[in-house]
Parts: C-alpha cells; structure tokens; sequence
C-alpha cells in the first residue's frame, strides 16, 4: 500500500504550542485523526493573525480547504504540549500550500508528531468565485 510522504520545507516562518484537552482524545486514548485537522485549523488561524489576516479576510478574500494530507508520526495524549511550524509555498495564481510541522515537546526535546499540508484556494464569497492570489500575500507569505 502506498503512503503518503509529505516534503516539508526547511524553514518555517511561524509556530505556536497548543495545549492537546480532554476533549481531542478518542476512545484509544491518543489525539484522534479529526483532532489532527483540528489542531492544524487553530495554527492556520494563529498563523493568518500573526501576519494581520483572518480566513475570511485575506486583503479581502475568503479561503477554501482544497486539500488535507497528514503523516502521523507520534501519538499525542492529554496535556502534551505540541509545537506546530507553518509555511507557505506552491503559490499558484489561485492559491498555495500551507506547511505544517507538528512536534511534541518532552522533556525539553521536539519531537516529530506529525506533518500536515492544506491546500488554500482564494475565494471571493461575495462574488462566489476563485480569485487571484493578491501579489502583497505572496510579499508577506513567502520566505
């Protein structure tokens, strides 16, 4: 059976530590798969703040999830603390890639969890169209 093999960049322009609750484990007792996506959902949204943007409003536009992969590497348990890195790149006239790189921290190490890629397409929902990716995105998104 064939993988799935993230190529993560080398470097990251952003990370945040968020806390693994109660309520992200499933009955194996470990971070379920939809928790994954959600962990990566609250990174996207601290990384967008970060750069003065929100998901509904990059320089005015709205973003749409394309795609999802994840590499499970780690299993996360209730009060982990997981270090999240994310990117930008593959940038296209309609959209990009966002890059996550998921590290569990113990005992002051990193550890590898997880490696995550969304595709992000730009969407204007007044018009219910695609639209372009705005130059100054790419200016303060690429690295």
């Amino acid at each position: 059976m064939d993988r799935i093999k993230i190529n993560l960049p080398e470097n990251f322009t952003f990370a945040t530590d968020i806390a693994v609750r109660i309520t992200d484990l499933n009955y194996g007792g470990h971070v379920g798969n939809d928790r994954f996506l959600s962990l990566i959902q609250e990174a996207r949204q601290q990384y967008f703040l970060h750069y003065g943007y929100e998901e509904m409003n990059i320089e005015g536009l709205g973003i749409i999830i394309t795609d999802a992969a994840i590499e499970f590497k780690q299993q996360l348990g209730y009060g982990d603390i997981v270090r999240i890195h994310v990117t930008a790149g593959g940038f296209d006239k309609f959209g990009f890639d966002l890059f996550y790189k998921m590290e569990v921290i113990k005992n002051d190490k990193a550890i590898i969890a997880g490696k995550a890629k969304t595709g992000i397409l730009c969407y204007d929902y007044t018009n219910q169209k695609m639209a372009r990716v705005p130059e100054s995105v790419k200016e303060k998104l690429v690295l």
